[in-house]
């Protein structure tokens, strides 16, 4: 008989990046191998604007009643042998739901940010008046609910064995499948990119001296390109932001010549994973990062990447790439190489396989 497993998370499929690269491009494979994957969110599309950005106190809390009916059902009325909770399952302070499931079924908990701290450095959500409800230290509940936890990266990890045994290091992964090696040829003009949202728009605007030096540096023959934020602008370096769709995702990034992912260096910044510079990485864009947690063991400076922090080490080394296209070809390849061995599905899919296994004791 197959194993039944439930995906229980907040949003609907290619709608959360951390759901996107660290389970959701996993289920076909899982399937594949025996286990009968449900997965179960709680925001449809129209609920997903409500809450978020629009709705009254009365449609929130209309929002909420449902959510809570969809967890009474699958916590008490549905049977389970395996539950993944990834980040948490209800989007209020309380543990509640998620220690019934982890009576009731074996419980993986998956975090990929510093979420036991508040978020400081960046924007909280457009929905500020609502945040008192949520609850930070809610993490440390569901760490020790937990049969075993997924952290994301090694400071993620040592923060979860203060308080549960079972850990296992899950780096957030590339389907290289889907982010292919993207050909480039030399152009008259450079692109030098950043690709995030609105609420980490503030970590770009650490590298903009930096992009004003090398736009007075080389006037035309460079441009920039912010891909997550469509009402950012900055007039003098030309900038006006792009929304994030997912149907042009990879047409978007394909453009950049050079991807930068700035970094402030603080706690909450050292429990990110790196996704955006291994999305530019798997697809072969040279990529420059902020020397700040996981990116200092994703870069190796100067081989598959650069990794820069004050303005005049961002400015020279991303001169050396705007000056050389066969050493952005080089590096874009070695970047690349990086995704594929360490970073990718399937460098990392049978760790999904044997945990999983081993939770339900085959």
């Amino acid at each position: 008989m197959q194993a039944k497993v439930l995906f229980i998370c907040l949003h609907r499929p290619d709608r959360s990046p951390s759901q996107r690269f660290r389970f959701e491009q996993y289920l076909d494979y899982l399937r594949s191998q025996g286990f009968d994957c449900r997965h179960v969110f709680l925001l449809n599309a129209k609920q997903d604007k409500a809450y978020y950005k629009g709705s009254s106190v009365l449609g929130k809390a209309s929002i909420l009643l449902k959510s809570i009916g969809k967890l009474i059902n699958h916590a008490f009325f549905k049977k389970y042998d395996l539950v993944f909770v990834q980040r948490e399952a209800f989007m209020l302070g309380t543990p509640y739901f998620e220690r019934q499931f982890a009576k009731r079924s074996k419980m993986i908990f998956d975090f990929d940010d510093t979420i036991w701290r508040e978020q400081t450095g960046e924007i909280k959500s457009k929905n500020k008046r609502f945040y008192f409800l949520k609850n930070p230290a809610k993490t440390i509940d569901l760490i020790k609910a937990a049969d075993l936890v997924f952290a994301g990266n090694h400071y993620l990890g040592d923060f979860a064995k203060q308080h549960n045994a079972s850990v296992e290091i899950v780096p957030t992964t590339i389907d290289t499948v889907a982010y292919p090696l993207i050909p480039k040829t030399e152009r008259d003009r450079v692109c030098i990119g950043w690709s995030g949202s609105f609420t980490t728009i503030i970590h770009f605007e650490f590298v903009i001296d930096a992009l004003k030096k090398l736009k007075a540096k080389y006037g035309d023959k460079v441009y920039f390109k912010v891909i997550g934020d469509g009402t950012f602008q900055h007039e003098e370096l030309g900038i006006q932001g792009l929304p994030w769709q997912m149907a042009t995702e990879i047409e978007d990034l394909g453009e950049i010549d050079i991807g930068l992912m700035p970094l402030p260096d603080d706690e909450w910044t050292k429990g990110k994973c790196g996704l955006k510079g291994l999305q530019y990485m798997a697809l072969g864009i040279p990529t420059l990062m902020s020397p700040v947690g996981v990116n200092t063991e994703i870069i190796q400076d100067g081989e598959n990447g650069f990794l820069a922090a004050e303005t005049a080490e961002w400015v020279a080394k991303i001169s050396q790439l705007v000056d050389s296209f066969e050493l952005r070809q080089t590096m874009g390849q070695k970047g690349r190489d990086t995704v594929v061995t360490q970073y990718s599905v399937e460098a990392n899919k049978e760790l999904y396989i044997k945990s999983f296994q081993r939770l339900l004791g085959k």
